[in-house]
């Protein structure tokens, strides 16, 4: 687990804000540039399921294409393939986060794209090897319009190389159950 300076500052300052399981949820949440790591991390240590494995179930039937403004985010042309990938991530039973990612293919290798497409392994560990960071773009407690009700925390993030070409776009919708294991 990478433990990053702002991400310290982050929690920080968020700990006054709210409840202590929904400030020790964001912290977690801050330590990682995986939302997949943080997860397991958090059903692992509040024993939401055993064992603590995250799986990501995906909704096949819908779309959202790529807007410009995704485009633009990603850093992609109109002509650059963009996939789409909405899932409920999910410990044992418990739906945690529902996300919709939207990613660059082309900078995956093929066996990563084929792991999204024919599993239920999550994006952050399919693509883990690549050494990817996070950038935050936007933060909220409650939903972000992309969320459905119940959604107590929302992240709007980029995915990037080391090299900063970005390979996701994501919005994270956490739900309430992640509270109720406190």
């Amino acid at each position: 687990m990478r433990l990053r300076p702002e991400a310290v500052l982050i929690a920080a300052l968020l700990g006054g804000c709210a409840g202590p399981g929904l400030s020790r949820f964001e912290q977690v949440l801050a330590a990682n540039d995986s939302a997949t790591a943080a997860l397991g991390q958090w059903c692992q240590t509040q024993r939401i399921a055993d064992p603590p494995v995250i799986r990501a179930l995906a909704d096949k039937v819908e779309l959202a294409p790529a807007s410009a403004q995704v485009r633009e985010t990603l850093g992609v042309s109109s002509e650059d393939l963009v996939r789409y990938r909405h899932v409920r991530l999910v410990c044992g039973t418990t739906v945690l986060s529902v996300a919709h990612n939207w990613y660059v293919p082309a900078r995956l290798a093929p066996e990563m794209n084929r792991t999204l497409e024919t599993s239920d392994t999550p994006f952050g560990r399919v693509v883990s090897s690549l050494g990817f960071r996070r950038e935050r773009l936007a933060t909220k407690r409650g939903a972000m319009p992309e969320c459905p009700a119940g959604t107590v925390l929302s992240h709007r993030a980029v995915l990037r190389l080391a090299d900063g070409r970005a390979i996701s776009l994501v919005v994270e919708c956490y739900t309430r159950a992640n509270l109720s294991a406190d």
